[in-house]
This record gives structure tokens, sequence and C-alpha cells, in this order.
């Protein structure tokens, strides 16, 4: 399900929720229409949940869905919305595979008069006219980032941090790495200068590239995921080390995350993981969906707004307060 908002991943398969836990209110009645779905890959929880509730909430509100899985491939995607839009569909909701290729398919849609929707992955920039549902990534890191620091003042020296980055092809993961920086150059005095390692949005390769980093650098004393699809590997790497310890154990690893999956929401729950970023899955494909809606009721082809889902930090210290305003606390795995 990442969303990284988030990031594809090789090598993993998602825990897909079940229906129930997924479907939104589209707010328009879409019988006899036909909706393009077009994603690009459903290996994180974040991403499988997404596709999931859009596709569910499509077919719930009467929509013949047109569904097409590009399998991470930027030119195979853009092959099939032309398809879609050979096939006269009435609008199109795309989860795409980078930001370029997001603009590129938006100009398709905006040269036949197809309203669309994009779903969390944002274009490159605000060419074409197109409804954009994104999570604030920055903000949403920088908070976490924040509540991990205020935990670091406790260390009572200056703390090594490192950033798992991710693919930066993906304007998310820009904003995230950003959001981490904001928080880490605040406290010039807190932190020792990060160290960072690149995912590329590939548990293999991260893996691998977090082995290197804490072979070369041993005393990580604050971790920051830019998808909590990766914590799988990261325990991987730090439970030989002797680090993966809950909070208030010695060796402890200071640790967040951005998503809000639902591997996310146990390990805050067993204190391994200290806060996370939550993006506001449903929120998103709601708004994505109502607006969507609007615009082929109201015969608008060409809708031009940014959705925009604040998100919060899911943290310790308020999960007792928050755990149910976090989507990966609240779906239900199979076998549950």
């Amino acid at each position: 399900m990442a969303l990284a908002a988030c990031g594809t991943t090789a090598g993993r398969s998602a825990a897909e929720p079940t229906a129930q836990d997924v479907a939104v209110d589209v707010g328009a009645d879409l019988t006899g229409k036909k909706i393009c779905f077009g994603f690009s890959g459903s290996e994180t929880e974040f991403w499988a949940a997404g596709i999931k509730s859009i596709n569910d909430s499509l077919s719930a509100s009467g929509a013949t869905v047109i569904e097409h899985n590009s399998n991470e491939d930027p030119n195979k995607q853009l092959e099939q919305v032309r398809d879609c839009i050979t096939q006269g569909v009435d609008g199109i909701v795309v989860i795409p595979e980078d930001g370029s290729s997001a603009l590129t398919i938006i100009g398709e849609a905006n040269d036949a008069d197809v309203p669309i929707g994009i779903f969390n992955r944002p274009p490159a920039d605000d060419t074409g006219a197109a409804l954009v549902s994104v999570a604030d990534n920055r903000d949403i890191a920088r908070q976490t980032v924040e509540y991990l620091a205020a935990e670091a003042e406790g260390i009572g020296r200056k703390v090594q941090p490192l950033i798992m980055v991710g693919n930066l092809s993906d304007q998310n993961a820009v904003e995230r790495r950003n959001g981490f920086f904001d928080a880490i150059d605040a406290n010039p005095d807190l932190f020792e200068k990060p160290i960072e390692v690149q995912t590329n949005w590939d548990a293999a390769t991260g893996q691998a590239n977090l082995e290197a980093a804490m072979q070369a650098n041993p005393d990580i004393d604050l971790l920051f995921t830019s998808s909590d699809f990766l914590f799988p590997q990261i325990q991987a790497v730090l439970e030989p080390l002797g680090k993966w310890k809950p909070a208030g154990e010695e060796g402890h690893v200071l640790m967040g995350g951005l998503d809000g999956d639902n591997r996310a929401c146990n390990l805050i729950r067993d204190g391994y993981v200290d806060a996370t970023g939550v993006q506001d899955l449903f929120l998103e494909a709601e708004s994505l969906l109502a607006a969507l809606g609007k615009a082929i009721t109201d015969g608008q082809t060409q809708p031009d707004e940014q959705l925009v889902d604040a998100g919060f930090a899911l943290t310790q210290a308020n999960f007792a307060d928050r755990e149910q305003d976090m989507w990966g606390c609240v779906i239900t795995p199979p076998g549950s």
C-alpha cells in the first residue's frame, strides 16, 4: 500500500486491506461513466490501500473502471492512458511513476478534454490542468524529525543522524528529504552532519546501502526513513548490531518514518519506532474522487486544483490519543 506516498519497491508483497476498510464516498453518481485508473505498482501497503480504495470507491459510485497496472514502466503507462482515451473514457485517475511522466499524461488528457486526477505522487510542475491530491510531505517529515530532535536532546551530546532517501525523481522523496533537513538544520548544536543513504525506493538497495553506512558509521543515534516500507530492512541491519531495541533500552536508535502503514503502527506501539509522519490516505482518495466526480457531472473537462493533505506526526507521546487517526492502525490485513 508507501505512500512512498511514497515509492514503489521491488521484492516484497503488501498485506492488502479488506474491502470494508478502504471505500470512500465519491459524492457523485457515476453510473454509466467509464473511468480509466492507471497505477504504477502495488508493492507497498500505502499503494495497495490507495489502489483498492480508489477502485472500490469508483465501483461503488456506479462507474465502470478500466484498470491498468504499468508495473513501474512510465512508457507503458502512457500507452495505457492513450488507449483509455481512445475508448472514450469520461475521466482518468493516475498514480504516475514519477513527476515527469505525470506531466506527459496530464498533457494527453488535456489535449483530449478528459478530466484527470493525480493521486499522491505530484507532477514535476504545474504545467497543464489536473486535480492533484497530495500530502504536504515536507511539513509532515519536518514534524516527525522535530519530535525525534526533542527526544535526542536527552542524549547529552551531539547526535549522529541518518536519513534513508527515496528516489529523487519522485517529488515526494524530494520533499521528505527537505523536511528532514529543515528540522536538522534548525538544531546545529544538537546534530552532526547527517549521513544520507540512497534507497531509490527499492528494499534491497536500501538494505545494502544501510549496511554499508552502518559499517562505516556504527554510532548512529537517529534514523529517519523516507518511507515506512523499509522498516523490515532496517530491522535486518540493526538487530545483529544490537541496535534494534525499544525506547528505554540501552542501544535504542531514535527512529522515524513517513507514510503511516500498519507495520509502523505496530512498531510505535511496541516502542521500536518513535514517530512516523502520517498521510491521510483515505482523505486523499476521497477528496480526489469527489472533485473528479463533480467535474464529470458538471461537464468540466480540465479541472485544475491541488488538494493538500496536511497530515500529522504520530509519536510515542500522542499515540494513545491519535492512533485511530492513522490509516495503518485501522486497516485489517488478511488473516487478522
